[in-house]
């Protein structure tokens, strides 16, 4: 799992985990795997976190770049803080801090949701999955939910083949139709996530 500071309480004790976290969602573990990995993935920023024993995470800049103004990235799209795109995110816009972690736990709660309902096999509770559930939705934030659903990956998931859906992951080092350096580099750090629940 990412390095981090954190905070953990006991998986064990979900039924505390409100609603609508990412905690509730994926687990304790896996949620601060998140909230650590896609900062450093999408900004190259570190961070602190804790996972209060309702689910609610507290994220915290330690070093790195903060993006709070919007830019172009490789591919030419608006994006904000940590990877953050949509159609009301404009060149030039501005985000607190605080706007950012929302938004990003709503984008990882969003895409850990469509990883989730397309992959049965990553289910809460199923022994070592955490950093598998941790890499995929890395991933689906990073290609989409529906990218990451059409791919094989679930059904390799869903069928207990997670050395190959692990492998899987280094398939996805395009954008725009082309190979880029960096999402190789990406995908074979996701790729060494999820291989410590397939030994």
């Amino acid at each position: 799992m990412p390095e981090t500071s954190q905070t953990q309480p006991n998986d064990a004790g979900r039924q505390n985990l409100k609603k609508g976290t990412l905690a509730a969602l994926v687990g304790v573990a896996s949620a601060i795997g998140l909230f650590t990995l896609t900062p450093r993935e999408e900004s190259g920023r570190k961070v602190s976190v804790s996972v209060a024993e309702d689910g609610t995470a507290t994220i915290q800049h330690i070093s790195g770049p903060q993006y709070l103004t919007a830019y172009l990235d490789v591919v030419k799209v608006p994006t904000i803080c940590d990877g953050l795109t949509g159609r009301d995110i404009k060149p030039g816009m501005r985000f607190t801090p605080a706007q950012c972690t929302a938004r990003l736990e709503d984008a990882l709660v969003l895409h850990a949701k469509g990883v989730m309902d397309c992959t049965p096999g990553l289910k809460v509770g199923m022994y070592r999955r955490d950093n598998v559930r941790i890499a995929m939705v890395s991933l689906a934030y990073n290609v989409g939910v529906a990218g990451y659903c059409r791919s094989s990956i679930p059904g390799k998931i869903n069928t207990g083949h997670i050395h190959e859906a692990c492998d899987a992951l280094l398939s996805f080092n395009r954008a725009g139709g082309r190979v880029i350096a960096g999402l190789t580099a990406r995908r074979e750090r996701e790729r060494a996530i999820c291989m410590k629940d397939a030994a």
